[in-house]
């Protein structure tokens, strides 16, 4: 798994390294402050942004369907600092006390502070994207950030709801984090000068491509270790929200099983989380999980058939499957 993680970060420095340097620099230079306490914690939330996989799908999209321009550089920073508040304040809601091995906002300053930081970076984002001549980027991101919002308020409205059908969760999952991914393939490939049906194809890839990537975090909140994963594991099962491999386990299970598994999540046991992991782990539930993730990865790449051949394409075909093989 190193090797291919290695081996795609490889690919993509060769193929978008400069302007991803690009928008890391914007990315700092557009949040540095002149009141301290707001620049130290703009710092230390900068450590939360690993993969940069939204700018890499914004720049990679972009350059598989044409060439990359200032607006592109623009939009990717603007996908992550909206990336950077939605982790800040998914971290409040969760209780979350660790992010990439590093402590949490709201665990080291409060939730108060945390709440701001992430209005702080959402603010920010608006600010740079009104900067580009077209409204197009603005509204979309303006759509998105809506969605993710109501699939948040639906995820909250659903916890503890232990009969949640695949198709609510499915919901709450394409609003929280895929729409994201399908508006930077969106935007990336209308910046690039791509015709409406392309447009539409890639906003489809970034769509499946996310909720694989979301159904593959569920799974490693129940199997991670945290020393590898790098974040607070097992905060679904605390926070009572239901995924995809517990809702199978629901519906497929033994009958004793179900109500065993409905038994612990109704209670508050020092060991919950490693029961119910040590109870669904022998069924074929997490791997009914991965087969629905791997069924969404191949409809990103079928959204690929038709883009010309280029490193950029082979780069995002190469992504399609690191979302679902990916231990952190």
């Amino acid at each position: 798994m190193r090797d291919s993680a290695a081996g795609l970060l490889a690919a993509v420095a060769d193929c978008i390294g400069p302007e991803l340097a690009a928008v890391d620099r914007l990315f700092h230079l557009e949040l540095s402050s002149g009141i301290k306490c707001v620049d130290a914690l703009v710092k230390h939330v900068s450590r939360f942004r690993g993969k940069m996989l939204r700018p890499m799908l914004v720049l990679l999209t972009g350059k598989a369907c044409g060439k990359l321009t200032d607006a592109h550089i623009t939009i990717a920073t603007v996908v992550e600092m909206v990336h950077m508040a939605t982790l800040v304040h998914d971290d409040v809601l969760d209780e979350a006390e660790l992010r990439r091995k590093g402590a949490t906002i709201n665990h080291l300053r409060g939730n108060e502070a945390a709440v701001l930081l992430g209005d702080y970076l959402i603010s920010h984002s608006y600010h740079l994207c009104s900067s580009l001549d077209s409204q197009r980027a603005s509204r979309a991101i303006a759509r998105t950030t809506n969605q993710v919002c109501e699939g948040e308020l639906l995820q909250i409205d659903n916890r503890n709801n232990l009969d949640l059908d695949e198709k609510t969760y499915t919901q709450i999952i394409t609003h929280k984090t895929a729409v994201l991914c399908a508006a930077c393939c969106e935007l990336g490939a209308s910046l690039a000068g791509a015709p409406a049906s392309t447009v539409s194809r890639m906003e489809k890839f970034g769509l499946c491509l996310g909720i694989a990537f979301q159904i593959q975090d569920d799974i490693l909140d129940i199997l991670g270790h945290t020393s590898q994963v790098g974040k607070t594991l097992g905060i679904d099962i605390e926070k009572g929200k239901m995924t995809l491999p517990m809702i199978h386990f629901m519906k497929n299970a033994p009958h004793e099983h179900q109500e065993l598994l409905r038994s612990l999540l109704s209670g508050h046991e020092p060991d919950q989380v490693e029961k119910i992991r040590n109870l669904i782990l022998p069924s074929d539930s997490i791997e009914y999980a991965r087969q629905q993730a791997r069924q969404y990865t191949q409809q990103a790449r079928k959204a690929l058939a038709d883009l010309p051949a280029s490193p950029a394409r082979d780069v995002l075909d190469a992504m399609a499957d690191f979302v679902i093989c990916r231990t952190l």
